[in-house]
């Protein structure tokens, strides 16, 4: 009993994952390519009550998906144009569109709040599924979750192993080189932020049509677009790390639901937060630990050597679990 409950949990794990995944993976290559897009949160939500509502009324999956692709690229569109092109910052451009657009969500699907609508459906792969204890986590999910798992290694095969994705990173760390090579910094900048921005409507358009189906006030989603910025960053702008820290996430929801059976007098509102603040202190628990282990410490006695060796033992496991910013990250290049 407990092997099935385990298989269950790290399958309910996998498919929580795929929206957030799916957003963070798109901020990801967005801010590789040096914008910071902020508006994930109400992009995610306008999102999401796009799909349910293209599905309903045309009773299409994959057109209620690409209507939500095509939001969530607009969105993004949108602040690389305001940013590249009309010189103004995309910290606030963001802001303001995911408060925007979060308001623009409730207020245009307020008449499909609480309908019965079309959702996707596990689709088992065939013989894969019927592998003991792997089958039913990995291959027995909805196309939404599928396509999560397939986008991590396109992601990082892209960024790290494609001659594309080295010019995509070139133009996050050092515009003015890739400009004096020949590369359009902006174009480019343009061209990924709306690639992220697609992705970041798939993730909502998985929250309305398949991991929380349906429409309504709380959709459920909300928060999403935060948490999705910060395992950005939790990742260090990789898109494998980024994936673990999803997973994560996904994780403490899901025990929190365990939890709720297990402590019937903790108010079920301490499980339903619990996950936010956990991520917010993993995140501190890095950043401390690796700033800790950057200070000088003198060799003179054993023990402060010791210290040594264990402080470079941290460094070597914070270099796997982080990264660095890209170096021009939020301040796009103007050729003079």
């Amino acid at each position: 009993m407990l092997d099935i409950n385990i298989t269950i949990m790290l399958a309910s794990v996998l498919a929580g994952a795929a929206p957030v995944l799916l957003a963070t993976l798109g901020e990801t290559i967005t801010e590789r390519a040096g914008i910071v897009n902020l508006s994930l949160d109400g992009s995610i939500l306008l999102s999401a009550m796009t799909a349910f509502v293209v599905a309903y009324n045309t009773k299409s999956l994959v057109l209620g998906f690409a209507a939500a692709a095509l939001v969530g690229g607009l969105v993004a569109m949108i602040v690389a144009i305001f940013s590249i092109y009309l010189g103004q910052s995309q910290v606030a451009v963001g802001f303001v569109l995911t408060l925007m657009t979060r308001d623009l969500a409730y207020f245009l699907g307020n008449s499909y709040a609480r309908l019965q609508g079309p959702q996707a459906t596990p689709v088992p792969i065939p013989f894969l599924e019927n592998f003991p204890f792997i089958g039913p986590i990995f291959f027995t999910h909805s196309l939404p979750v599928y396509i999560s798992l397939f986008a991590i290694f396109a992601c990082w095969w892209y960024l790290f192993r494609t001659p594309m994705g080295l010019t995509l990173r070139s133009v996050g760390e050092h515009p003015a080189a890739a400009y004096a090579r020949g590369v359009n910094p902006g174009m480019h900048q343009l061209w990924y932020t709306l690639c992220g921005g697609l992705l970041v409507g798939l993730a909502g358009a998985t929250f309305s049509l398949a991991i929380k189906p349906g429409w309504g006030r709380p959709q459920g989603a909300e928060g999403t677009g935060w948490i999705a910025l910060a395992l950005v960053i939790f990742g260090g702008w990789h898109p494998i790390r980024a994936a673990f820290g999803a997973y994560l996430f996904s994780f403490l929801q899901v025990i929190g639901i365990y939890l709720q059976g297990w402590l019937p007098s903790v108010p079920t509102q301490v499980f339903q937060v619990a996950p936010f603040p956990l991520m917010i202190f993993t995140l501190l628990t890095i950043s401390y630990a690796q700033k800790a282990s950057e200070r000088g410490l003198p060799a003179e006695t054993a023990k402060q050597t010791g210290r040594i060796e264990r402080r470079a033992r941290l460094k070597r496991l914070l270099r796997v679990l982080t990264g660095n910013a890209p170096a021009a990250l939020g301040r796009p290049f103007r050729p003079e």
